[in-house]
């Protein structure tokens, strides 16, 4: 992971912080010509940038002639890949990163410069960060996900689609598992196993743009998949229906009105944690229940794949592994845990943004 790297061009007039940017991404189309370009060009100037394609050599050549002046525009390495493409572009962004600070995060991800500094810095005393996202703008089925995510904050904090880590820790652990679909967790789990401790900033807000409607629906099912990897997490969300069930045969519409305001009040708790007010509309706490309803079908349809298909259908193939248990990367890692993992340290004065 030693590779010696030609430096990324550095903007003119910039103000970089010592932090790598890496983007995994792996597009059927080319996305030189969106917005996505000039983000690269914003984000280059606050952090060494390093874009790993692996899209079909068409786009990646559109790609390359796009971004190749700004950022570190790269294939994944050969000796990386990985069943899910996203962990063998991280693995091979890590290898060529400059520096201990890295932030990961998908080609939807918008940082501005305060949180890019603000969840970098977060490092100097943890060793994976993880911040929340909000969908901006919002389409009716961003505004149903967005309902996803408040619930999650009064459990333990949303996944985003990016997240920070020392490089040193996980080039410790050697990387982390390229089959797990939920690979967020498989990280965090990975450096925590390893004896990392992670940092849930809930009041650090990063802007991701949302999918089309057709890509939505298609990963309704294999998101409701992931959740075998937290079967505590899975069994509430089997019992969803179940319950449902007992409260309109009992207490007919007001069980169900009952119940839906209860989800109501929980999402609105977690608009309330950390000032998501600012960024999460009072929509979102309100088409909640609409979320659990949805996540109830799916997590029956998920659970009925793995039993006849051992996995889930997902872009033509079967996939089956959510993510390794914490029990098992536990002993995995058991004697890396001290001293492999660098120990975290107290927090060093942070430059503004």
């Amino acid at each position: 992971m030693g590779t010696p790297v030609a430096p990324v061009p550095h903007m003119p007039g910039s103000a970089r912080d010592p932090v790598t940017y890496i983007l995994p991404i792996r597009s059927a189309t080319s996305q030189a010509e969106g917005e996505l370009t000039a983000y690269l060009r914003h984000i280059a100037t606050r952090a060494e940038t390093i874009v790993v394609d692996g899209s079909a050599p068409e786009v990646f050549t559109r790609h390359a002639a796009a971004w190749g002046d700004v950022v570190r525009h790269v294939a994944p390495a050969a000796d990386l890949a990985t069943p899910m493409g996203k962990v063998g572009g991280v693995l091979t962004g890590l290898r060529l990163a400059s520096h201990e600070h890295v932030v990961i995060a998908d080609d939807d991800v918008r940082y501005d410069d305060e949180t890019l500094a603000h969840v970098a810095g977060a490092l100097a005393d943890a060793h994976v960060v993880r911040p929340q996202n909000y969908f901006a703008p919002l389409p009716w089925h961003a505004r149903i996900d967005s309902g996803r995510m408040l619930l999650n904050r009064v459990s333990g904090g949303d996944w985003p689609g990016t997240l920070a880590v020392r490089r040193s820790t996980l080039r410790a652990t050697g990387g982390y598992d390229g089959r797990a679909m939920f690979e967020n967790l498989e990280l965090v789990r990975t450096v925590q196993a390893a004896g990392g401790r992670e940092a849930v900033l809930l009041d650090a807000y990063v802007e991701r743009r949302p999918s089309t409607t057709r890509h939505f629906f298609s990963q309704r099912v294999r998101q409701a998949y992931d959740e075998l990897a937290r079967p505590v997490r899975l069994l509430v969300q089997l019992a969803f229906l179940p319950v449902l069930a007992v409260l309109a045969v009992r207490w007919g519409w007001r069980g169900l009105v009952g119940a839906a305001l209860l989800v109501m009040l929980t999402a609105e708790a977690g608009r309330w944690r950390g000032g998501a007010r600012r960024v999460f509309p009072v929509s979102a706490s309100l088409l909640a229940p609409v979320w659990i309803v949805e996540r109830a079908l799916c997590s029956w349809i998920a659970v009925a794949s793995r039993l006849v298909l051992g996995g889930v259908r997902y872009r033509g193939v079967v996939l089956h592994h959510a993510a390794t248990s914490e029990r098992t990367l536990r002993a995995r890692f058991a004697g890396l845990r001290e001293p492999a993992v660098p120990a975290a340290h107290p927090a060093a004065p942070r430059r503004s943004a």
